[in-house]
């Protein structure tokens, strides 16, 4: 059974830093792709950044140039680095794993708070 475990939210100051880290563990077959989503409270889940095994990043708007996603597909982990945190970045991460199939695997989040 794949398991996905985040780690490494709390609270911050705005204009502070946050690494988010994701361990997954279990059999992934045909990996395609980590990611990392957020929801805030009353907003959906939205994308934040992914990283496919090729190497390509994408990142959402609004984290872009502030925030770098890393995937290592050998040891399944992936972590977030996040720069300039804004109190708009306050929101429950998510770590997500995508096969090529498009199966999706969920972690059950981490919450990140930048509040002064």
């Amino acid at each position: 059974q794949v398991q996905l475990v985040e780690s490494g939210g709390g609270l911050v100051q705005p204009g502070g830093s946050l690494r988010l880290s994701c361990a997954a563990s279990g059999s992934i077959f045909n990996k395609y792709a980590f990611g990392w989503y957020r929801q805030a409270p009353g907003k959906q889940r939205e994308l934040v950044a992914t990283v496919t095994k090729s190497g390509a990043t994408n990142y959402a708007d609004s984290v872009k140039g502030r925030f770098t996603i890393s995937g290592d597909f050998t040891q399944n982990t992936v972590s977030l680095q996040m720069n300039s945190l804004k109190p708009e970045d306050t929101a429950v991460y998510y770590c997500n794993a995508r096969t090529a199939l498009d199966v999706n695997y969920w972690g059950k989040g981490t919450l990140v708070t930048v509040s002064s």
